[in-house]
């Protein structure tokens, strides 16, 4: 049975970037056992996907594409926000770096990026 793994820094999503690899990507076929419906139900759960319905082999097809989609993209927006934001704030500009994480905040669902952009902005309250 998969038990959830977690870092220091939040879940450990390489299970389900490894399944998104080989399925997706590789082609491989998607098979549904215990294991693989508890870790796309977990995930979807840390990734904020309500509707997850991984009774079927589509159902679960596309929960798995989501999930991966949410990973990916939200992982891809933090970090190019946060970027910015810490150019932002080495050139004293701290309302365009406040900015950075109010525009994460304003389009993400995930809850750990979500975490993180509220976190970088309550640091944020006091400076400039």
């Amino acid at each position: 049975m998969t038990t959830m793994k977690t870092t220091e820094d939040g879940p450990d999503w390489d299970p389900i970037r490894a399944l998104a690899r080989q399925v997706l990507r590789d082609g491989a076929p998607l098979v549904l056992d215990d294991d693989v419906r508890d870790l796309l139900r977990r995930t979807a759960r840390e990734v904020a996907l309500s509707d997850a319905d991984v009774s079927t082999d589509a159902g679960a097809l596309a929960v798995l594409r989501e999930c991966s989609r949410r990973i990916t993209e939200g992982s891809n927006r933090l970090g190019d926000a946060l970027h910015r934001m810490y150019r932002h704030r080495e050139a004293g500009d701290y309302d365009s770096a406040r900015q950075e994480m109010r525009d994460v905040l304003s389009v993400e669902v995930v809850p750990l990026y979500r975490e993180i952009a509220q976190g970088q902005l309550a640091a944020m309250a006091t400076d400039g």
